[in-house]
């Protein structure tokens, strides 16, 4: 029995960790942002520096507000951003935040499977 108090103490400690931001190399989707601009001035194309900026930007703020968007939020965002592409933590941010968003719409304006358009 002694043996198991200091398990039992260690164990009151334990803290869950979430899952952590995913890793993405946002380099592969900024290049082809760059290769675009090639385009010309006013083609409504952004540098790879910006674009860089941006990606930057996007991670530290999802770093900060990470734990306060569901894990099922998490994992199906993050799954939506990594299909076919490039994945970006802008493109992460943008669909968690709609999420956050759309959780506060009250029910009656929600788009449940019951109000999809049959085909």
């Amino acid at each position: 029995m002694p043996a198991l108090l200091p398990v039992l103490l260690l164990g009151s400690h334990i803290i869950l960790v979430a899952d952590p931001v995913p890793r993405f190399d946002a380099n592969v989707s900024c290049r082809s942002a760059g290769a675009s601009s090639v385009m010309g001035p006013g083609s409504g194309t952004r540098s790879v520096e910006a674009c860089e900026q941006d990606e930057t930007d996007a991670r530290n703020k999802l770093e900060q507000e990470w734990s306060g968007f569901s894990s099922s939020e998490q994992a199906r965002c993050t799954r939506l951003t990594t299909l076919g592409g490039s994945p970006s933590y802008v493109e992460l941010l943008t669909c968690l935040e709609m999420a956050k968003d759309a959780q506060k719409l009250p029910e009656a304006d929600r788009m449940g499977d019951d109000k999809l358009p049959s085909r």
